[in-house]
């Protein structure tokens, strides 16, 4: 169990570390996107090669795409809420990016700790390709939460919440492994990838593009690169 709080806290800090850096300084609108397409990249990747390829290995095509459905829905819900609530307020694109780590990060831990319970080893490729996705997107969420007017301390306490709620997912996990199935850990993927890729398309990539412009392809690029580069082993 000691192992499943350790490697929750590592795998959920980067969202909790990037609000505070958000905090510490102010960032330039170009580099903001340049941190949220590198960001995107390399979630991109985490799709591809992670979520992906782990869900069709454990449960098949079916309790995949059932997943990823169900991701997608409702990440879809969750972000039409937000962003009426956001629009009453008069409130930033922070929220809907916040939303996409919560609805990622539950069941990329969850599986983490099922894995941790099964013997499965954590590489240290993997822990990085973690920080790497989560660090810029809770940098470039807190950054536009705090344009929009939130309080610094809300903002704090939101992405502390979000980072302690990812990691009592990894417990859980843990905690659960012996009564779930591997088709079980396959929705699990997929509800993750389901949920980024709506996130991605709908909020992420636009809102970096709005503020690098030209500089958003490249980034992203080299956000993808990096983290596939850590998936295969590279």
């Amino acid at each position: 169990m000691m192992q499943a709080v350790l490697w929750g806290a590592v795998a959920a800090a980067p969202l909790f570390v990037g609000a505070l850096l958000a905090l510490l300084r102010t960032w330039p609108p170009k580099w903001l996107g340049i941190v949220l397409g590198f960001g995107a990249g390399a979630l991109m990747a985490s799709i591809a090669f992670e979520l992906w390829e782990e869900g069709l290995q454990l449960g098949g095509p079916v309790p995949l795409v059932v997943g990823v459905a169900a991701g997608a829905l409702t990440y879809y819900v969750a972000d039409r809420i937000v962003e009426r609530r956001a629009s009453a307020s008069q409130g930033s694109a922070g929220g809907p990016l916040a939303v996409g780590a919560l609805l990622d990060g539950i069941p990329e831990q969850l599986v983490l700790g099922i894995g941790l319970a099964s013997g499965e080893g954590v590489s240290v490729a993997l822990v990085i390709a973690i920080v790497v996705s989560n660090l810029p997107e809770s940098i470039g969420s807190a950054a536009d939460l705090l344009e929009g007017g939130m309080k610094r301390s809300r903002v704090l306490s939101l992405w502390a919440g979000v980072a302690v709620v990812c990691a009592i997912a990894t417990i859980a996990g843990f905690a659960l492994a012996d009564a779930v199935s591997s088709e079980f850990r396959a929705g699990a993927s997929g509800f993750a990838a389901g949920a980024l890729l709506v996130m991605l398309v709908d909020s992420m990539v636009p809102d970096a593009q709005s503020k690098a412009k030209e500089s958003t392809g490249l980034a992203t690029v080299l956000g993808f690169a990096l983290a596939a580069g850590l998936s295969l082993g590279v």
